[in-house]
């Protein structure tokens, strides 16, 4: 490397550790200026460092005062300097750290936000509180979200789902394509003959076509309280995906200490979103009681309870009704969350007793749903990360 070359490669880190540690006082001597100050300037404003005013601070504070103006230009700086998820993991660092949620009520904040899962959970619990000129816009930027995500998501689910209700019906007598053949050569292994190394297939076992009528029922049961609310965005996309398969019935019931129905809002997620209520006490036992008062072929019915299990119900009374639903033949599939973020705080006591029922509680992402469902509807054993 050339002494020109090292020199830049030199101020390169010098410039990099600079952005990084924030203020003059860091002891890398580097000034900012131009695009690398304006950045300095956004981020100092949320995780403190003096802002790049050339004075420092000994602690780090971070503010960007009570104006929604003055936010809303912060929010569209961040947008200009850094990429979408960057953009994204700041919002939240800003609602959580400054207690911005306040903010979010007036529309000219909600029209400088970058849209994000995270976002609709926020505005979904100052539902409430919002006032009719912010109403619009907030249900605009959560209709955003929403069709990102079954964009996403809405094409492979059909498709696997699809194929499970397919295989689900057997037949004897298919045609040449749809020969299952691992259950096949499985159904003849007693024909093989040695001496032509070959199978020969007696009888031939089939994928059935899925009929048009209804023949499965999904019972989607979410818990609603405010640390499960990106379960309850992507469980909406998706009950909304599953209620347009013809050949299945969705349920979509949401609870805390009450019960509510959202089904007849199922060919709009934002509609079902919009009759959430996050927040509250959660009783498990009561939203189960409702959705197994509302099966009619238990054996042809799978039941998504997604919740942390934090039961403040009757727990013995939770236990027995998932042991009745599952001995009258209901598939019974418990996710402590349906997110990218891994499973939160959970009742490990309620997930072992479920896992003894043979109804293992694990977390689920968007990508592996479709998989778990279609094993459900199969009843083969679930996907378990």
């Amino acid at each position: 490397m050339t002494e020109s070359g090292a020199e830049t490669a030199g101020g390169e880190r010098l410039r990099r550790w600079r952005m990084v540690l924030g203020g003059e006082a860091d002891g890398t001597g580097r000034a900012l200026g131009g695009r690398d100050a304006a950045m300095d300037g956004a981020l100092a404003a949320l995780y403190g460092g003096g802002g790049g005013d050339g004075r420092g601070t000994a602690e780090r504070s971070a503010g960007l005062g009570g104006s929604a103006p003055r936010v809303a230009c912060w929010l569209g700086d961040i947008r200009t300097y850094f990429p979408g998820p960057v953009v994204q993991v700041m919002q939240r660092d800003a609602i959580e750290r400054l207690g911005l949620s306040a903010l979010l009520l007036e529309p000219e904040m909600l029209e400088a936000v970058e849209p994000d899962v995270h976002l609709v959970g926020t505005l979904l619990s100052l539902n409430k509180a919002m006032p009719d000129t912010a109403k619009e816009t907030a249900r605009a930027v959560v209709r955003t979200v929403v069709e990102q995500l079954e964009k996403r998501l809405a094409t492979r689910t059909r498709a696997t789902l699809t194929g499970a209700l397919d295989r689900s019906a057997r037949t004897a007598r298919p045609r040449h394509r749809d020969i299952d053949w691992d259950r096949t050569i499985r159904a003849n292994l007693g024909n093989y003959l040695p001496e032509y190394r070959t199978v020969v297939p007696e009888r031939l076992v089939g994928h059935g076509r899925a009929a048009r009528a209804v023949r499965k029922e999904v019972v989607l049961c979410i818990d609603q309280s405010g640390s499960m609310a990106a379960s309850v965005v992507y469980a909406s996309v998706f009950g909304a995906v599953l209620a347009s398969l013809r050949a299945i019935a969705t349920r979509l019931v949401v609870f805390d200490t009450a019960v509510v129905d959202l089904t007849d809002r199922l060919d709009d997620p934002v509609d079902v979103l919009f009759g959430t209520q996050l927040g509250g006490g959660t009783d498990i036992n009561r939203a189960l009681a409702y959705c197994q008062s509302r099966i009619t072929r238990p054996a042809d019915t799978v039941v998504v309870l997604i919740s942390d299990l934090h039961e403040g119900g009757i727990r013995d009374e939770m236990l027995k009704r998932v042991a009745a639903m599952k001995a009258a033949g209901v598939e019974f599939v418990a996710l402590l969350a349906l997110s990218d973020e891994g499973a939160p705080a959970y009742d490990r006591e309620h997930a072992a007793a479920l896992a003894a029922l043979g109804a293992p509680a694990f977390a689920c992402t968007p990508d592996l749903f479709p998989e778990v469902m279609a094993a459900a509807l199969e009843k083969r054993p679930l996907p378990v990360p």
